[in-house]
């Protein structure tokens, strides 16, 4: 296993990441009964130097369901039947997480409605009351 290269500027130095193989549920017929080949990544994003505090709290947030009372960030795979796919996967899948949170969220800008889309609605409205209108039992003078 090598450094996971998640941008240019951040790399998560190989000591850092650790991981683990266990027997999977996964594809393999009966050889998932003894081989190996799910694989169990743990990584602490606290304690990485180099990761920006601001990617590290949108990180922290967006994925707090997977990150562990230790502060480990625990992802499994076991989609392939071969322990080393597996152990790509999972690296693979955490610099999408890494890279799905490294920019903050474009703030929205509020805009009006436009006078076309206004018509619309008031147009659609008065088709509904036109409908119900016509569904109630006839009046006096009808």
């Amino acid at each position: 296993m090598s450094d996971l290269s998640v941008t240019k500027r951040f790399t998560i130095p190989e000591a850092e990441l650790s991981w683990s193989a266990t027997r999977s549920s996964g594809p393999g017929g009966q050889n998932v009964n003894k081989v190996n080949s799910k694989v169990t990544l743990r990584w602490v994003p606290r304690t990485q130097p180099g990761f920006d505090d601001d990617w590290r709290h949108r990180f922290e947030s967006r994925f707090s369901t997977r990150i562990n009372r230790e502060g480990e960030l625990v992802l499994h795979s076991d989609k392939t039947r071969d322990q080393i796919r597996n152990l790509a996967d999972a690296r693979a899948r955490l610099v999408a997480m890494l890279l799905e949170c490294r920019l903050p969220p474009k703030k929205r800008r509020q805009t009006r409605p436009t006078l076309g889309s206004k018509k619309r609605r008031l147009e659609g409205k008065r088709r509904q009351s036109q409908k119900k209108r016509m569904r109630g039992t006839p009046g006096r003078d009808d």
